[in-house]
C-alpha cells in the first residue's frame, strides 16, 4: 500500500466557486481514476488557518509505482485543470506517505 495526501489550500475569496468545483469537478476526476483504490476528500479543520481554507484529498494506491505513476501523469493534469479554473488562488501541496502499519 502507498498513499498520497494532496492539500489544497484556497483563498477567501473564491470559496464558494472551489467549493462547487469540488463537489462536482474534483469529485468526478477522482472517480474516475482506475489506479486509486480509495479515497478520502475532506475539508480541514485547523486553528492554524486564518487565510482561506484548506481541503485535503488522500489517495490510497497498491503499491508506489502506481503512486508514481499518478504523481507523473495525473497530478500533471489535475494540477493544469485547476490552475485553469482558479489560478493562482490555489495551491497544490503534496505529501507522500509509506505506511509502517495500518488498520485501514
Amino acid at each position: 500500500m502507498s498513499v498520497l495526501s494532496l492539500t489544497f489550500h484556497t483563498t477567501e475569496n473564491i470559496s464558494k466557486d472551489w467549493e462547487n468545483y469540488m463537489k462536482k469537478d474534483l469529485h468526478q476526476m477522482v472517480e474516475d481514476l482506475i489506479d486509486v483504490e480509495k479515497y478520502i476528500l475532506s475539508e480541514v479543520e485547523s486553528e492554524m488557518i486564518s487565510e482561506g481554507k484548506n481541503t485535503n484529498l488522500l489517495l490510497v494506491f497498491d503499491n508506489v509505482e502506481k503512486r508514481q505513476d499518478f504523481i507523473e501523469i495525473e497530478l500533471i493534469n489535475i494540477t493544469d485543470r485547476i490552475e485553469g479554473a482558479f489560478g493562482e488562488n490555489v495551491m497544490i501541496f503534496q505529501t507522500l506517505l509509506n505506511p509502517k502499519n495500518s488498520r485501514f
